[in-house]
């Protein structure tokens, strides 16, 4: 029989936890499933849940951003990126364009777009056209554009690839001294693709109960409690509870594909800096429809300087859980939705926009 929620909510209450116990919650998803349904505030008070580096609007390169920008408003092309990313600000002057949304409504050609076919389809309904497809995003999302690759794309289609893996993030925050959290809830939808062995280090190596969730409250508190009845029991091990979709090796087919066309590089994450292999790049059987070889000039090295959050802003602290959103001195007076300051106000995945939306909205 299966539990739900509420029960999950019992068990979690009955256990023996005297201490404070943080849990970091990788994905936006979860972030916003957590918010959504007053997960949060349900649990006991020496729970904390603390939202991870789980939003890729948020951790891409400012420099990207910059670059698609620069793309759209000084060549004859077409930029088609994903939604969240038209809203995400640059650092530039008042006086310049700051976001793909601005360079839009200035005449440059940019058209939201929801899956990399819809590219592939722009760029064969006009084939006199370069069509440049911006793909952030992690492996989820990178897994359909590998495929779309892997079949042939249009000569006239070209790639600014920013795609991130998520682990290298944690393991970075692991690695060093202060991580901020006693336990790790692993994102489902990157693990139905990668599988959930690539979550095994965090028990392996750095000793700390981990789980993998699903979207629904139900699996989220599986999870949780989970994590806690392994600290208590201090017998730590990868829990799988979302194994509808999760297997241990993930879905052999995407991991394949994305090998065949691209290579694992060091890669930034805006604000944070360089993570070793933590990012993808086409490789040179597939360099023809890199972005970076038919326009070169626009790849500014000098913004890799400028790529840190605006002033004020601590997305960045966001991202890699070391203060909460609220906890930031823009969050609610500058910086909302409808004038985001940081990008983790602008996507449905990041943690400022989430706790926005879940009615949260001063700043403490």
């Amino acid at each position: 029989m299966s539990i739900n929620a509420k029960q999950w909510l019992k068990l979690i209450h009955e256990l023996p936890i005297k201490e404070t116990v943080k849990i970091m919650n990788v994905c936006g998803g979860h972030e916003r499933s957590i918010t959504m349904s007053g997960i949060r505030g349900a649990l006991p008070k020496n729970i904390e849940l603390i939202p991870g580096p789980g939003c890729p609007v948020c951790i891409c390169p400012e420099e990207d951003v910059y670059q698609a920008i620069q793309l759209a408003l000084k060549e004859p092309i077409t930029l088609v990126t994903y939604g969240d990313m038209l809203r995400v600000p640059v650092n530039v002057k008042k006086s310049d364009i700051k976001s793909l949304e601005q360079a839009k409504a200035s005449g440059a050609s940019v058209v939201p777009i929801a899956s990399p076919m819809e590219a592939v389809k722009i760029a064969n309904d006009h084939p006199d056209d370069t069509i440049v497809f911006f793909a952030a995003g992690f492996e989820t999302t990178t897994a359909p554009t590998a495929a779309m690759i892997a079949q042939g794309i249009p000569d006239n289609l070209l790639l600014l690839l920013s795609g991130r893996l998520t682990w290298p993030a944690i393991a970075l925050l692991l690695d060093s001294e202060t991580p901020g959290f006693d336990a790790l809830v692993a994102p489902g939808h990157v693990a139905t693709v990668m599988g959930e062995s690539e979550w095994d280090f965090v028990v392996t190596k750095h000793h700390l109960p981990a789980a993998i969730a699903g979207f629904t409250p139900e699996t989220l508190l599986a999870a949780m409690y989970s994590v806690l009845r392994q600290k208590i029991e201090n017998n730590y091990f990868l829990d799988n509870c979302y194994p509808e979709l999760v297997l241990p090796e993930g879905n052999v087919w995407a991991k394949n594909t994305i090998n065949k066309v691209m290579n694992v590089v060091d890669a930034t994450w805006r604000g944070v800096g360089v993570i070793p292999k933590s990012g993808f790049e086409l490789n040179e059987n597939y360099r023809q429809s890199d972005v970076n070889v038919h326009f070169p000039n626009y790849r500014d090295e000098a913004r890799n300087m400028a790529g840190k959050m605006p002033p004020g802003c601590d997305c960045a602290k966001v991202v890699l859980g070391k203060r909460y959103p609220n906890q930031c001195k823009l969050y609610g007076t500058a910086c909302t939705p409808q004038h985001p300051i940081g990008p983790c106000m602008v996507s449905d995945e990041g943690a400022c926009r989430i706790w926005w939306a879940g009615g949260l909205r001063e700043s403490v």
